[in-house]
């Protein structure tokens, strides 16, 4: 019995291991952004138009945080504020954010493609079958998918293809008959 825990412990290490190298490969793609800017960044690549309250929200910082992230964006060029609407104002992307978006992006994913190269074709396969089941179990809400894809590639994760928009979406329909 005390065997049996032990190797769930080693498991479970050996996850936030993992978990650590994927977190290192990510924040070395973002190159001088912060996680957070790079959230809002990419956040906007994918649904241009988000107001600073949207952005807080999936970034996971403070209402103040966010306005202090997109003010220092805006003055990087990579940000604009379009015509507020009542009392919000959507945000877009400059075409340099863009690029930026794209570059980052590019080197996010060489980076940890990386990582699957350890593994032959067939075990690919069944690493990312496991994977997505983890994170189908993972996924409570669309809040939670939009905060967990923040940095994701949206052109290469579609809502058919993303194991947490496809739950997320199961949720917010199961939710929708009670």
């Amino acid at each position: 019995m005390i065997y049996a825990y032990a190797m769930q412990q080693l498991d479970a290490n050996k996850l936030g291991a993992l978990g650590a190298m994927i977190r290192d490969r990510t924040e070395a793609s973002l190159r001088e952004l912060s996680p957070s800017a790079a959230a809002v960044l990419s956040m906007l690549h994918f649904k241009p138009g988000l107001t600073t309250t949207e952005l807080a929200e999936i970034v996971g910082v403070s209402q103040p945080t966010a306005v202090r992230l997109i003010d220092g964006l805006e003055r990087q060029a990579l940000i604009v504020r379009g015509k507020p609407k009542g009392r919000v104002t959507p945000l877009t992307l400059t075409q340099s954010g863009h690029a930026q978006v794209r570059q980052m992006q590019a080197l996010r994913l060489a980076m940890l493609d990386g990582l699957l190269s350890a593994l032959q074709p067939d075990e690919r396969q069944r690493f990312v079958s496991m994977v997505d089941k983890i994170l189908v179990g993972a996924t409570t809400s669309r809040a939670f998918a939009r905060t967990t894809c923040r940095l994701c590639e949206h052109d290469l994760c579609g809502a058919e293809v993303c194991p947490i928009g496809c739950r997320a979406a199961e949720i917010e329909k199961e939710e929708s008959v009670r």
